[in-house]
């Protein structure tokens, strides 16, 4: 199939990297797994790659990520003598560099990445970014006979890596379009400055070659500099390509109208592709739309299952998310789609760092009335007349008086 590879591991790189809105890829990484259990090391190189997370592979075709595994799959692409898997547990850092012929195997991805292997480009790129060129002829600055000397070695060396990323790029590799970014943005330590004028296309350069994650990016600049209706196209494409998180955008959009006539219906249908992934804003825009019947039947059932879901799941690991506070707040205080619990309602609505006239009228008629909190008829009194003049707190505070000393009582 290929000049560099076997032809299993050739079509796994096409299915995963170079063209990953083909939704071939699970397809592919169980091929990976049974030609890398036949002893092929450069298999057992993109596996690893494949289980290490989102920042080594692309986060849309949904692979495990088990960082271990990996580790033990890429000693086993040393073991085959894969030269990729060897410059790998290098930058892993899986195997002591005492173990790796580095050279050895820096030619042969270089020879790889000369013949246009973007896969192997890539990798180079990152070897130079990184400075693991150093490790692999073995230099350091007393190899040079100046500081000055070993500072225009690393210049030269390390700009490197944006030769071999634009060229991975331009191969299909929407990767590199990250790492060069990183580059271009953050430079590389004293040897390459900064160059944030370089980094402003590199979304739409990989948008345009059909990366949805690249897509998802240049969308985002999109809608941030106001081209909202141009944003919503990108997401859209980011979106049928499989990018999780775009139908969220795409369906926001819709929800409220932005860059686009409102379709609250077609928003709730957008959300609802998300949620198998467990899409945060998903659950939370579908479950506010449950909660007033926009776009979806009223069901206050569901909208608290999916708000709590997204309370739970974005609260976990000291993150913190109270955007659907509100709501579930009002269903623990009257009862809607869950069991009436005041206690339960008052921490929701405790969480609020924004205000609402209901929340405050919904705490003051908790703790004026000593509702799941002991009864404290001042505070309650506060938060009602900060609810302001609308019918239910205005008719609450009826219920109350100060007494000849001074004290909040019950008329």
């Amino acid at each position: 199939m290929g000049n560099f590879f076997s032809d299993p591991v050739e079509q796994a790189l096409e299915d995963i990297y170079y063209k990953e809105r083909s939704g071939r890829g699970r397809a592919s990484f169980e091929l990976l797994v049974n030609t890398a259990a036949a002893g092929d090391g450069d298999a057992c190189c993109v596996l690893s790659q494949c289980l290490r997370g989102p920042q080594h592979v692309w986060s849309g075709h949904g692979f495990p990520e088990d960082l271990q595994l990996a580790a033990r799959i890429l000693r086993l692409a040393v073991e085959h003598g894969s030269g990729a898997g060897m410059l790998a547990a290098l930058c892993c850092g899986e195997l002591p560099e005492q173990a790796l012929d580095l050279q050895a195997a820096l030619d042969s991805v270089k020879e790889k990445a000369e013949g246009g292997d973007a896969f192997c480009q890539y990798m180079l790129g990152e070897i130079y970014l990184r400075q693991d060129f150093l490790r692999i002829e073995r230099k350091n600055s007393d190899s040079f006979p100046s500081p000055e000397a070993y500072g225009a070695y690393l210049t030269e060396q390390t700009a490197q890596c944006e030769d071999w990323f634009r060229k991975a790029l331009s191969g299909g590799m929407s990767l590199a379009a990250e790492r060069l970014r990183l580059f271009y943005t953050q430079g590389a330590g004293d040897a390459v400055p900064p160059q944030p004028e370089k980094a402003a296309e590199l979304w739409k350069t990989g948008a345009e070659k059909g990366c949805p994650s690249l897509q998802l990016g240049y969308a985002q600049e999109l809608e941030q500099a106001g081209a909202k209706a141009e944003a919503l196209q990108w997401y859209q494409q980011s979106a049928e390509g499989g990018q999780p998180g775009a139908w969220y955008e795409v369906g926001r959009m819709y929800f409220d109208g932005t860059g686009v006539d409102k379709d609250e219906a077609f928003a709730c249908q957008c959300f609802e592709k998300e949620l198998p992934r467990g899409h945060i804003g998903s659950h939370n825009l579908l479950g506010k739309a449950c909660f007033y019947g926009r776009g979806v039947p009223q069901d206050y059932e569901r909208a608290f299952q999916l708000l709590r879901f997204a309370y739970l799941e974005g609260n976990k690991g000291g993150s913190r998310n109270n955007w659907g506070v509100y709501y579930l707040g009002k269903c623990c205080f009257e009862g809607w789609g869950t069991r009436r619990d005041y206690e339960q309602a008052r921490a929701f609505l405790e969480q609020m760092d924004w205000e609402y006239w209901d929340a405050s009228y919904m705490l003051g008629t908790m703790y004026a009335r000593g509702l799941g909190v002991p009864q404290d008829i001042k505070r309650g009194v506060e938060y009602l007349q900060k609810a302001g003049d609308h019918p239910e707190p205005q008719e609450e505070l009826l219920k109350y008086k100060k007494n000849l000393f001074g004290k909040w009582v019950r008329r």
